[in-house]
C-alpha cells in the first residue's frame, strides 16, 4: 500500500493507504476500484492566498479528521469512477498522516 491523497467527485480530499482493486483478464488487469486503509479528510483552515502584488508568503493550517465518523470500519472500498485524481503528498503532510494513526 502506498499513501496517496485523493480527490473525490464529492470534492473530499482524503489522505489514505491506498491499494488497487483489479481483476486480471485474459490479457490485461482492470483496475475496479480502490482500498483505502484508514482515510483521514484533509481540511485547510485559514488560507492566505499568495497575490504578486504583495510578495508575501502563503501559508496554510491542515488538519486531519476521521472521514467516516460513524463507523467502526477501518477500509473502505471506493469505485474508479469516484476519484477525480490521485496526488503525492508532501512528507510534512505524510508524516502528519503517520502520527494520526499512531494516536
Amino acid at each position: 500500500m502506498t499513501v496517496k491523497l485523493a480527490v473525490l467527485k464529492s470534492g473530499e480530499t482524503l489522505i489514505s493507504n491506498v491499494k488497487e482493486l483489479v481483476s486480471e483478464g485474459d490479457e490485461e488487469k482492470l483496475v475496479h476500484g480502490y482500498l483505502f486503509s484508514e482515510p483521514k479528510k484533509i481540511d485547510l483552515n485559514s488560507p492566505v492566498f499568495l497575490s504578486e502584488e504583495t510578495g508575501t508568503d502563503s501559508s496554510v493550517q491542515v488538519s486531519l479528521s476521521s472521514w467516516s465518523l460513524l463507523t467502526k470500519d477501518t477500509e473502505f472500498v471506493i469505485p474508479k469512477d469516484w476519484i477525480v485524481t490521485f496526488m503525492e503528498p508532501v512528507d510534512r503532510l505524510s508524516e502528519m498522516y503517520t502520527e494520526s494513526l499512531n494516536d
